[in-house]
């Protein structure tokens, strides 16, 4: 048998039966960033996340599941305008925004094979870029953007209640 075995991950377009347990596996993918909120920027955080699945801005949300087990998600927008209501941005590319893995089903290359769908979907349209906005505190995630081929474009970052949301950009060749 062969060592090298296919990742057994799917990733879809959310299913709408599926949107109340996106909800959890969201805000359980997030809750590790709560101590660097404030107890009210938490609150207010956390209802964004569990309520931008009902965004009407959202492309599309993509979803990695391991049989019927929702493992992490993450959301696609068009336009910085429509993901954060920044049109100064200049960005006319998918952006992706609240991606997402339940603390479960981290180390298995979830949060890889959510970003390869968004690329290749990317690619089947003709995108010449995707985008991305972290903070500083997502270390793990920031890794796995730059393995991925991510650079920093900071030309795009930008702050929101005293955070820097640092832009990084995929190049599609």
């Amino acid at each position: 048998m062969s060592k090298l075995m296919s990742n057994p991950i799917t990733v879809n377009e959310l299913d709408p039966n599926e949107i109340e347990r996106l909800r959890h596996v969201l805000l359980e993918s997030y809750q590790q960033y709560e101590e660097y909120y404030t107890p009210q920027g938490w609150k207010d955080y956390a209802n964004i996340i569990v309520s931008s699945i009902d965004n009407p801005n959202v492309d599309k949300i993509f979803v990695a599941k391991l049989n019927n087990d929702i493992l992490g998600s993450l959301q696609l927008f068009q336009t910085a305008e429509k993901a954060y209501k920044l049109p100064e941005l200049q960005i006319q590319a998918p952006i992706i925004r609240l991606l997402g893995v339940h603390p479960n089903a981290r180390g298995r290359g979830v949060a890889t094979e959510l970003v390869k769908a968004v690329i290749k979907n990317a690619e089947v349209h003709g995108e010449s870029h995707v985008y991305l906005h972290t903070t500083d505190f997502m270390v793990n995630a920031i890794k796995i953007y730059e393995k991925l081929g991510f650079v920093r474009d900071v030309s795009k970052d930008f702050s929101r209640n005293g955070i820097l949301s640092k832009c990084y950009r995929f190049d599609i060749l």
